[in-house]
């Protein structure tokens, strides 16, 4: 398995009584097939994981490959503070479907380096499903480093890494030290240009839930050698990063999807956008809107 291009952390849309608003989220996924991205995460961070039932897990894995329906890469976030649960939930995840597994870090546990590595192997081994390792220091409190990813990548079950941390020195080292046929992943959106400037294979992204035509084409044509193309149309998209990150994920995307007609609310501890930032969201939301539009109608009429 080789994944690259933009693969999408899929929001879950939920209705006005909490519930999983299923129409919003097939809608999402039907835009993410329209613009042409590669894949989509069902169930990871962005998708309120933690927030779900098994039920519900269940529930949105199996939509999400039935729509797909072998047309993108499906990836299931499985990644538990214990390496029984995460190897469980794996195969829960394989039964229903899933083409590859998430894995971030272990939260909160903090283990050693040698800890990592004994914990993804046991899930590669045992968990039924091609592992794709994730790396968010600031969210799981705990590092993995590239001379570990180097060991991992050696085993035929771990196929990929999502690298959210951003320095460029990181990045380099991370092409340096990787397999052939091993992909390299952003999980940063707004150095993910930049990352795959420097030789990663894609990104796996929280933009791409409002703008996924925008983070195809960027895609395209950075494998298609088309930098300068590439990076004028990331810097149109400035604004949604900095919107993004200004409370934390995944609220802002959220409050953009609600004003695309798509869902209503978080479940707690996360609330609602802070009405401070209203009047940003609703301007931000028109510009996605425009972007996205003009992007798809060039598609269509150079096809």
């Amino acid at each position: 398995m080789h994944l690259h291009g933009s693969i999408t952390a899929l929001a879950t849309p939920f209705d006005a009584n909490g519930a999983i608003d299923l129409p919003a989220y097939e809608t999402l996924i039907a835009a993410q097939l329209q613009a042409g991205s590669a894949g989509i995460v069902v169930a990871g961070s962005t998708g309120e994981a933690t927030a779900l039932s098994e039920d519900e897990y269940d529930a949105l894995l199996s939509a999400a490959v039935k729509q797909a329906s072998g047309r993108m890469r499906v990836l299931a976030g499985t990644g538990q503070s214990n390496t029984s649960k995460t190897v469980a939930l794996t195969r829960r995840a394989a039964a229903l479907g899933a083409d590859a597994a998430l894995v971030v870090t272990p939260p909160y546990v903090r283990p050693t380096q040698a800890g990592l590595l004994a914990h993804y192997r046991a899930v590669a081994d045992e968990g039924g499903l091609p592992v794709v390792l994730y790396n968010v220091p600031p969210r799981s409190g705990v590092d993995l480093l590239p001379e570990t990813v180097a060991e991992l990548a050696s085993h035929p079950g771990i196929v990929a890494f999502k690298e959210a941390v951003s320095d460029i020195q990181r990045i380099r080292a991370l092409v340096e030290i990787r397999p052939q046929g091993f992909s390299l992943l952003s999980g940063d959106d707004p150095s993910f240009v930049q990352a795959m400037g420097e030789g990663f294979d894609g990104v796996i992204s929280v933009a791409s839930n409002v703008v996924p035509a925008a983070f195809a084409r960027i895609c395209a044509q950075m494998a298609a050698g088309e930098r300068d193309s590439a990076a004028a149309l990331d810097a149109e998209l400035a604004g949604l990063y900095r919107f993004l990150g200004i409370e934390p994920n995944p609220t802002p995307v959220k409050a953009l999807l609600q004003r695309l007609g798509l869902g209503q609310g978080l479940r707690l501890p996360l609330l609602t956008l802070s009405t401070a930032h209203g009047e940003l969201a609703d301007a931000t939301a028109s510009q996605v809107r425009a972007l996205e539009s003009s992007i798809l109608a060039a598609s269509r009429s150079q096809a």
